[in-house]
């Protein structure tokens, strides 16, 4: 009789603890001389048999179908079958005599045995194989909800073997919030992106620029701000965020209002959209004519009776305004003053704020845990139950970050109140230069999108806080 001899090995979790290839393969060698077994040819095969369709174990009946063997050698049964397809085949053609004898290493298997002993060891075999992926499926969530994901390091983080957590890459952790920073601007593309990044070598696995699609999903990774997705839900991570969450939910806005490149003016003129036209709402545009600057209405909307302007005439009229919203610099150093004596007295009421956050985002945790309850209990679907644990993570997360911001600094609201200060300080040296983009800064500042041009006058009302 001849002999097939089959050896495998994956490279799964369920063969941990099995022989080597090289190893399987002397011992069945030494086991065919031992019982005068004639082996014909030898099949190794390094692929997992928890399904279907190995080549080499098909080969290998295919051939015994042919006449060419009638017995298989191998180290126990569940080298030949995990799953009950392969397990049924085997079975089959030792029931009909096709295969005539199957040895292992602590026993056969021959046509006329009871078929109970083989179909008992497949689905033995079978069963491990099910245990083990539904307990490889709980340990992977049980470890995402203790806050780390189970899965590889996004660009930007390293996975720690030794302590089996993400950590920061630092090299290029610092590239890909620069590229945060650089998309939520609204100017970039992800092509742009890609480029930068490459440039300061955070590169593809095949040292290539990063394609757009992946640099779209670094850009929408709530990974980078604390959070991760894993099997369809989110969870709190205990890694180091990159970025904060203020910085992604700007990014994820741009990344919805646009998308495609902005198209930009080759000859960009200082004063566009700035103003409407007073008559019909249109944008007030600018063109070139024989070396002078006209600002005119764009008309999109149709006919339009108003004129052209030029430029400095434009200028003009804006540096008048500006100079009405002008402050003296005596009255800067008192209102200075004033600002640094809140500054001192602003911690005691740090305290109330703090607090009413807390209470906040206790009432969000609440709610999450009720939601959860709500879920297993099945009173709700899933996919409901993810989409509001997703609304209410983000919104802990975002009040998580005010705490945060309150308690690193106090004062920090006083700074806008600063930097108001020097604006409007600036003023009067702004509207007497010829710097038009300082004046259209100063202006947006001011009035916002309220500056109407109507009979080449300028119409306009502030914005707080200097309408009051």
């Amino acid at each position: 009789m001849n002999y097939f001899l089959y050896a495998r090995k994956s490279t799964d979790v369920e063969d941990k603890q099995v022989l080597s290839i090289e190893g399987q393969l002397a011992e069945l060698h030494s086991l065919a001389r031992n019982e005068k077994l004639e082996i014909v040819a030898e099949f190794v095969e390094k692929r997992t048999a928890k399904m279907p369709g190995r080549p080499v174990f098909n080969e290998m009946l295919n051939r015994i179908q042919n006449g060419e063997a009638q017995g298989i050698i191998c180290w126990k049964l569940d080298r030949l079958a995990r799953n009950p397809v392969d397990g049924g085949q085997i079975s089959w053609l030792l029931q009909q005599g096709t295969i005539k004898h199957i040895q292992t290493h602590d026993r056969s298997h021959l046509s006329s045995d009871n078929v109970l002993m083989m179909s008992v060891e497949f689905g033995m075999a079978n069963q491990f194989i099910r245990d083990l992926s539904a307990n490889t499926s709980r340990g992977l969530h049980h470890k995402a909800r203790l806050g780390y994901f189970p899965g590889t390091a996004p660009v930007g983080y390293l996975n720690d073997v030794r302590a089996k957590t993400i950590v920061i890459d630092r090299k290029k952790s610092k590239f890909i919030k620069s590229a945060f920073e650089l998309y939520a601007n609204g100017s970039s593309r992800f092509e742009d992106i890609s480029k930068f990044l490459f440039e300061n070598n955070v590169k593809s696995l095949g040292g290539l620029p990063i394609h757009k699609d992946r640099i779209k999903f670094i850009l929408t990774n709530p990974f980078y701000f604390g959070h991760f997705r894993y099997a369809g839900e989110i969870y709190e991570g205990k890694h180091r965020p990159i970025i904060d969450k203020k910085l992604f939910d700007k990014v994820a806005d741009v990344v919805v209002k646009r998308g495609h490149p902005q198209r930009t003016d080759k000859k960009p003129k200082a004063l566009c959209g700035l103003i409407r036209c007073g008559e019909c709402g249109c944008m007030i545009t600018a063109e070139e004519k024989k070396g002078h600057i006209y600002y005119r209405c764009t008309k999109k909307k149709g006919n339009c009776s108003q004129a052209y302007i030029r430029e400095e005439i434009l200028a003009t009229n804006l540096s008048k305004i500006l100079t009405q919203y002008a402050m003296p610099k005596d009255w800067m150093q008192e209102l200075l003053k004033l600002v640094d004596k809140d500054e001192r007295d602003a911690s005691k009421t740090v305290n109330f704020f703090v607090y009413n956050l807390q209470e906040q985002k206790n009432n969000t945790i609440h709610k999450l845990d009720c939601l959860t309850d709500v879920y297993v209990e099945q009173d709700i679907d899933r996919e409901t139950y993810l989409a509001k644990k997703r609304e209410l993570m983000s919104e802990k997360k975002s009040v998580e970050e005010q705490i945060a911001k309150l308690q690193k600094g106090s004062i920090i609201w006083l700074e806008p109140m600063r930097e108001w200060i020097k604006d409007v300080s600036m003023l009067d040296e702004i509207a007497k230069s010829y710097d038009l983009p300082s004046k259209k800064l100063s202006l947006q500042k001011i009035f916002g999108s309220n500056l109407t041009l109507r009979n080449k006058k300028i119409e306009f009302t502030p914005i707080k806080p200097y309408a009051s």
